[in-house]
């Protein structure tokens, strides 16, 4: 069975750092891309960060470059998002995602490329 989990969400001040992780499994990275989302309250979900393994691409919404940090391990058939400086319109539920990214896409960030969701961790930034 495909499935992917995240962890690692909580709670942190403004300025302050969080590493999210998804951990895949019944399939290996290599043939798949890897998407970070978030939704907040009354809020569209919308694509943080993205990663295709089979092509080598990665992807950041304009309001985490420089901030945030996608990465995969494959030893440990996860992948990560680094979170810095992180700011209070950063509060959200996290979602990580996943595509066989070797059929091809059109928009490697877009949730319509993705064919299966974990369940979300909260990312709450506040003083």
């Amino acid at each position: 069975q495909l499935q992917v989990a995240e962890s690692g969400g909580g709670l942190v001040q403004p300025g302050g750092s969080l590493r999210l992780s998804c951990a895949a499994s019944g399939f290996i990275l290599d043939d798949y891309a890897i998407g970070w989302f978030r939704q907040a309250p009354g809020k569209e979900r919308e694509g943080v960060s993205c990663i295709s393994f089979s092509d080598v691409n990665t992807n950041y919404a304009d309001s985490v470059k420089g901030r945030f940090t996608i990465f995969g391990d494959k030893s440990k058939n996860s992948v990560y998002l680094q979170m810095n400086s992180l700011k209070p319109e950063d509060s959200a539920v996290y979602y990580c995602a996943a595509f066989k990214a070797t059929r091809g896409y059109m928009n490697l960030c877009s949730p319509l490329e993705y064919d299966f969701w974990g369940q979300g961790t909260q990312v709450t930034v506040s003083s």
